[in-house]
């Protein structure tokens, strides 16, 4: 019996980013990978992530922008409701900019580039298939991170407060 690795592009469809998982109609590709080490869609925090993500991950996590470090800074010191945010977190084949799997919230902060017409469309894509997930993204620009983080850290807690249950 022959016993042949796979790679990731051996997993066999073409309308993924990567180029890996099963049957999906969905407009970016899979939506996990029961083979994936990590289990299948929907059982853990990571939704079949593949260890490439992860390793994305740690290079996004090292490489912030000024806007993510100045938010991180923030999330990371709030302290209500066993809240925690993880940064840079892999998600099904995509890179949360912030998570919290209590609430299931994604929050991302965007540059210029996601103003970009085919960057918009590919963002709006992303957001329904993490909403089809039982996921929630809000999205803030690098401007309403570092100018306004306020009301910021406010529309944050609304959202929070309407995904977690009491105290």
């Amino acid at each position: 019996m022959e016993n042949k690795k796979k790679s990731i592009g051996d997993e066999g469809n073409s309308n993924s980013p990567l180029g890996v998982g099963g049957n999906s109609s969905s407009p970016l590709g899979v939506r996990g990978n029961s083979n994936s080490p990590l289990g299948v869609r929907g059982s853990n925090m990571f939704y079949g992530a593949l260890p490439i993500h992860f390793e994305l991950a740690r290079k996004l996590r090292d490489n912030q922008t000024e806007a993510e470090t100045f938010l991180w800074n923030h999330l990371s010191a709030i302290q209500f409701k066993n809240i925690r945010f993880k940064r840079q977190h892999p998600i099904l084949y995509f890179i949360a900019d912030f998570y919290c799997h209590r609430a299931k919230l994604i929050i991302e902060v965007d540059g210029g580039y996601h103003d970009i017409p085919e960057q918009y469309k590919y963002d709006q894509a992303r957001e329904s298939e993490l909403e089809e997930l039982g996921l929630k993204v809000i999205r803030f620009t690098n401007e309403q991170v570092l100018f306004d983080i306020e009301n910021t850290l406010k529309e944050i807690e609304k959202e929070l407060n309407r995904r977690t249950p009491g105290p």
